[in-house]
């Protein structure tokens, strides 16, 4: 039995070592020649290092025909509901977006995300154990979403469409588009990225009391939505002598309305909604070069505005029901250093220094009822060094927060404090493809802007309400993990995440109306557990043997990847139960090279996520994807079905009440996707250089330097 075992992992090893991916593209990312050697990196459908998971997006159409959210939703190990909020092997997720925090989250993080199409990202990568040059306010884990691809020495063209359409009780349709310019010269490159997204979509809720036997129902409603986004991503680079100056500005506009049908016991409502919403980002970095390659030094400056206008009124009439606008101003200056260590193989000691600013002011029907101002200023240091087969990681980080505000009727509690925030790593190579990680990181996650807002900006009825919460405290966490890595795809974990203040979201029942808002939990420790293995066809048809001796093209692998993980959350004086959650993704090769994917997730019910106990599963979902390449490769179709079953559904009941929420979107939809790589007769087109070559640890191209 030993022997199998042992027989499996090399068969895996084998396989991913020489070309184990599910990347329908060339396998060729990057080549440098060097005297007539050309030396090929190749591109990983799932990739596993020591601190990160990063999922290869731009060549699975399987992740990339839909919006950034229904792409996100399908990874292995995420848990992303509008109820139940985001989270990675049991990790409160922090999300970036090429390298820089977005500073939203819940629902305009949802709205956010569900208008930005996935065929518009390079890659995702989830930092599961952030070190100190990261903010310590990235909580338990870090997911970036990277947009930029590498630019070329000559002008590269990129059209991505994806339609497709669901038929409930209507038809409705989702839309997308976009187009990838890049290119250099001698004095400058360039990158602009446009796109636009329209979709249709639907939403069932209902909210039932169930006490002594009975049900009653307090609201049920049918909603239409139709969401418009527009999106302009653009960057320039300066070569000044050996240093670099990077400009980035990038600009996301939404609009986006529903029509609410809900009724109750004595009321029928019919209401309209609209939801504006405006994202400017501005980032300028210079890069200061050395003789030493190892050694960096980088300034850079962050500026965002984000703007948001709510109303809710009955259709058919001018009485204005809210009236809510938020708008936020944040400001961030950091510098990075790091030289490498002569006592060390591949060691290297980091430091810098960070100061950002937050202004905050919600409103409702033009009277000012929270003005939220939070100051950081932070410094870190951290040292990495590599002996024989171990490396260790060592590294704190300080910040100083001053958060202050007030509301239209009250002080908010100041939170005036000084922390400290160590990190530590610690792992054992047993070969270049197998090694052991051990990691502890102190973090800390200051309430969102949306969370603190007293505004609503979702619908209401006479038996709903949903209220942000000015009062609450940031959450510390620990975090501990140990994990085993092999070939880059197969691993196990074991984490556990511990909380104090935990900011939750709460439903509660108040004579009858239900009403959402955000609590801190006083204590809280999640545990999960994890693995995850690539297990190749031809082991079953063709015997361990021969598997061994094959040189498997991974366009021409047959695979499945197993995906399971179990996760509990230990809240004291609660009775809560743990959930399994698994993901199976199998990829086939027909004739004609057609390839064929069908990604299976499920979250089994029963277990809590905090205060809510899922009565059916988080996820339910069979998805197919099949796609072709034609023209040399330079146009690739897809036709995908996804949650074909019809069975992706939410129910929760909410502890400590009789209340239980059902909900079901439109989720079974069929489409089509189209990308086309515009061919060029340039004679440079075999050059594939990237033009900013990212020397920072988080991964990217040009938008992410």
């Amino acid at each position: 039995m030993k022997n199998f075992y042992l027989g499996l992992l090399l068969t895996v090893g084998s396989i991913a070592t020489s070309s184990a991916q599910t990347n329908p593209e060339k396998p060729a990312e990057k080549s440098t020649e060097l005297n007539e050697v050309t030396i090929v990196k190749t591109k990983k459908a799932i990739e596993q290092k020591a601190d990160r998971t990063i999922f290869n997006f731009s060549d699975q159409p399987s992740l990339n025909t839909g919006s950034v959210l229904e792409g996100i939703k399908k990874l292995p190990g995420l848990i992303a509901s509008d109820i139940a909020g985001m989270m990675y092997q049991g990790k409160q997720l922090d999300v970036f977006m090429d390298g820089r925090p977005l500073n939203i989250s819940t629902t305009e993080l949802n709205a956010f995300l569900e208008g930005m199409p996935a065929n518009a990202i390079e890659k995702i990568e989830i930092i599961t154990q952030p070190g100190a040059e990261f903010p310590a306010t990235s909580g338990g884990a870090i997911l970036n979403i990277i947009t930029n691809k590498n630019a070329k020495i000559y002008l590269s063209a990129t059209y991505t469409n994806s339609t497709s359409f669901t038929n409930y009780d209507s038809f409705r349709m989702r839309v997308n588009n976009s187009l990838l310019l890049s290119a250099k010269n001698k004095y400058f490159g360039w990158q602009l990225n446009v796109g636009q997204n329209y979709r249709e979509s639907a939403t069932w809720t209902s909210l039932d009391k169930q006490e002594n036997g009975m049900n009653s129902l307090l609201s049920s409603t049918n909603t239409d939505r139709t969401g418009r986004n527009n999106f302009i991503k653009s960057a320039l680079t300066f070569d000044i002598g050996k240093d670099r100056l990077l400009l980035n500005y990038d600009i996301t506009q939404n609009n986006n309305n529903s029509t609410t049908l809900g009724t109750g016991p004595g009321f029928v409502n019919n209401d309209a909604s609209t939801s504006v919403g405006l994202r400017q980002d501005a980032v300028v970095t210079y890069q200061k070069k050395f003789t030493n390659s190892a050694k960096k030094l980088e300034f850079k400056f962050n500026y965002n505005n984000n703007t948001n206008d709510f109303e809710l009124s009955p259709v058919s009439n001018s009485t204005v029901t809210l009236a809510n606008t938020s708008n936020q101003n944040f400001y961030n200056f950091k510098f990075d250093y790091s030289q490498p260590l002569k006592f060390s193989d591949e060691g290297k000691l980091s430091f810098g220094s960070l100061y950002e600013e937050l202004l905050f002011e919600a409103a409702s029907r033009g009277t000012v009822n929270l003005d939220y101002k939070r100051r950081t200023a932070a410094s870190y240091v951290e040292v990495q060094t590599k002996f024989d087969k171990f490396n260790f990681i060592l590294g704190g980080r300080a910040e100083d927060y001053n958060i202050t505000g007030t509301t239209d009727v009250a002080t908010l509690s100041p939170f005036k404090q000084f922390r400290f925030f160590p990190n530590a790593s610690a792992q054992y190579n047993f070969s270049n493809s197998v090694n052991f990680n051990m990691n502890y990181n102190k973090k800390i996650t200051l309430p969102s802007t949306s969370a603190l807002n007293p505004n609503n900006t979702n619908y209401q009825n006479p038996n709903v309400d949903y209220s942000g919460n000015p009062n609450l405290q940031p959450t510390i966490f620990n975090n501990y993990e140990v994990k085993l890595s092999a070939f880059d795809y197969a691993f196990i974990s074991y984490n556990i995440s511990s909380a104090k203040n935990q900011v939750i979201n709460r439903v509660s029942l108040d004579n009858n109306v239900v009403v959402n808002t955000n609590e801190n939990i006083p204590a809280v420790k999640i545990h999960n557990f994890s693995a995850g293995m690539p297990i190749p066809y031809m082991l079953f048809t063709k015997g361990l043997e021969e598997t061994l001796k094959m040189n498997v093209n991974p366009d021409t692998m047959n695979f499945l990847y197993v995906y399971g993980g179990y996760q509990y959350h230990q809240i004291p004086n609660v009775n809560t139960n743990g959930f399994w959650m698994i993901n199976l993704m199998s990829q086939i090769v027909l004739p004609s090279k057609i390839k064929f994917v069908a990604n299976y997730n499920y979250i089994f019910p029963k277990g809590n996520y905090f205060y809510f106990i899922a009565t059916e599963p988080i996820r339910n979902s069979l998805d197919f994807t099949f796609s072709k390449k034609f023209l040399k490769d330079q146009l690739t179709l897809s036709i995908y079905a996804d949650d074909v079953l019809n069975t992706n559904k939410n129910g929760f009941n909410s502890f400590g009440t009789p209340l239980l929420i059902a909900s079901k979107q439109d989720t079974r939809k069929f489409g089509f996707s189209l990308n086309y790589k515009i061919p060029t007769k340039n004679k440079l087109a075999k050059e594939n250089s990237n033009l900013l070559n990212n020397e920072k640890k988080e991964e990217g191209g040009l938008l992410n330097q």
